[in-house]
């Protein structure tokens, strides 16, 4: 089934059998998906952000949570909230791909679709945080255009977290959000 995910529990799917399905937040595949972030991010750092997430944030008109699928097993996972209205910004969080499904792509293609979606619901700019020991994600960001931004989450360490923007390519705010 092939969709532009625009619909809640429609589905994209790429080459080399990638899906992507917009899913809740506390559906089985995105919690599965979501402890292992944490507990990679526990890992790394020796403390992690929860990842107990409130779902109407991530449901529509709020944002989107998608989890992506390679042979239909849950690989990777993604979301966005808006952040700030008046300046028509999206908050991505939570993009996560367990390690075997990284390397191929898959991040780079989840970044996309959530730009893309973000963009179609009248989003002009997309912010986001990692950690410094997260070298895949500061290339994956910095790789697609986002730059280095002031921190916006009161109270993170400027030692391990670093703030990115991203000025979204076609952004028109046709789509104004409602709610």
């Amino acid at each position: 089934m092939t969709s532009d995910l625009t619909m809640p529990g429609t589905c994209a799917e790429l080459a080399g059998g990638i899906t992507f399905v917009e899913r809740e937040v506390n559906h089985p595949d995105a919690a599965h998906l979501l402890a292992a972030f944490y507990q990679e991010q526990f890992g790394r750092y020796g403390f992690a952000e929860s990842v107990d997430l409130t779902p109407d944030d991530y449901a529509t008109p709020n944002g989107i949570f998608i989890v992506a699928y390679r042979h239909d097993l849950p690989v990777g996972c993604g979301g966005y909230r808006w952040y700030n209205d008046r300046t028509a910004t999206v908050e991505i969080k939570k993009t996560y791909l367990v390690p075997a499904a990284r390397g191929r792509g898959i991040g780079h293609a989840l970044l996309a679709r959530l730009e893309r979606i973000a963009i179609e619901w009248g989003a002009c700019h997309a912010i986001l945080e990692t950690g410094v020991r997260n070298k895949a994600a500061l290339v994956l960001f910095t790789s697609t255009g986002y730059k280095p931004t002031a921190r916006y989450v009161p109270g993170r360490d400027p030692s391990i977290n670093r703030a990115f923007v991203k000025t979204l390519a076609g952004s028109t705010r046709l789509h104004a959000r409602s709610g």
